[in-house]
């Protein structure tokens, strides 16, 4: 398994993560059975970086992945998060909350949920915009102190609140959507503000929500409650223009021998050795086809060409709702 050092001085992970959302939220119908066992096979296979967070559920995620990994602790470096706070009169509504109170009391939750003693990276999953991060990050400093936590992290952060977290407490990674379809981090000054500060930046929806597997061909793919049918990306003229940028993944994959997916995963990972990655799966197969793409390794020519037809403005349509996007810091 390759490795990357996770911020300035911290531990080594594997380069490729797991991101467990899917098995419990989101993404339609899923299967515990299988879930725990691709969990397994990732950790048979040397992948450490196991991805969860509290509000993936809600909760039911961190309870999935802590039966999975128990007796198996020792193989398992467990990030989760905290902050996104879900209506349970309405699943659609979410808000923010960064106050030292709730960081304390989200922790301990976790904890418990995942049944360890210590979470090995904990973030912010949204920045709050009402709570200085000064007094967020200083909470999970505290968490830090009391041994609760091993490293900070950060998600959808802006470079200036980064900036401004990391005068607080050492910050080890920045977690944002990164992929051929989202190149937001390298035209935003994310991923510059990242390699000033010592800051890995960990790559999640690496996959384009799976778009770029190739196997997505009309929305009435999904299943009725999987929130892409309400994502502007794979919806109307959006989807069909995407679906042509995809087209052209395909046949630069098959002209390199890898799958669509390997080719998107690898462009990610040559992005730097800072830059890990956390594609999402279920399934043990799709699990196994992912971490080959460890083994793809892509030329300047080829990341030239790749470049060239899939440009960083090239995919149509935000790639949250407007509900979503204002919780993204800029």
């Amino acid at each position: 398994m390759q490795t990357r050092t996770l911020g300035k001085n911290g531990p080594e992970v594997s380069a490729l993560g797991l991101g467990c959302m899917g098995m419990s939220a989101f993404y339609g119908a899923h299967d515990d059975t299988e879930s725990i066992a691709t969990i397994h096979r990732a950790m048979d296979r040397g992948l450490n970086l196991l991805d969860t967070a509290d509000m993936y559920g809600p909760h039911t995620n961190e309870v999935l992945l802590g039966k999975a990994i128990k007796g198996r602790r020792g193989q398992a470096f467990i990030a989760t998060k905290f902050g996104i706070v879900r209506d349970p009169d309405n699943p659609a509504a979410r808000g923010v909350n960064g106050r030292p109170d709730y960081v304390r009391a989200a922790c301990d939750a976790s904890l418990k949920r995942l049944g360890i003693d210590t979470i090995d990276l904990y973030y912010q999953h949204r920045v709050d915009p009402t709570v200085p991060i000064e007094e967020t990050v200083g909470a999970m400093a505290g968490l830090v102190a009391a041994g609760k936590v091993r490293h900070l992290g950060l998600s959808e952060a802006s470079g200036a609140t980064l900036e401004r977290a990391c005068r607080v407490h050492p910050i080890a990674a920045l977690q944002s959507e990164f992929s051929l379809w989202t190149r937001d981090p390298q035209t935003n000054g994310m991923l510059d503000a990242c390699r000033k500060l010592g800051v890995s930046l960990v790559a999640y929806s690496p996959l384009g929500r799976g778009f770029l597997t190739g196997a997505i061909r009309s929305p009435d793919d999904f299943d009725a409650d999987d929130y892409r049918r309400n994502s502007p990306r794979f919806m109307g003229d959006n989807f069909t223009r995407n679906l042509r940028l995809v087209e052209q993944v395909k046949s630069l994959a098959a002209d390199k021998g890898c799958s669509p997916a390997q080719l998107a995963l690898a462009w990610v990972l040559a992005q730097g050795d800072d830059v890990l990655a956390i594609p999402g799966t279920r399934k043990r197969s799709r699990l196994d086809e992912n971490l080959a793409a460890l083994d793809v390794r892509l030329t300047p020519a080829e990341l030239a060409t790749i470049d060239a037809v899939f440009p960083p403005d090239a995919v149509a349509g935000n790639r949250y709702a407007d509900s979503m996007m204002h919780m993204v810091n800029v």
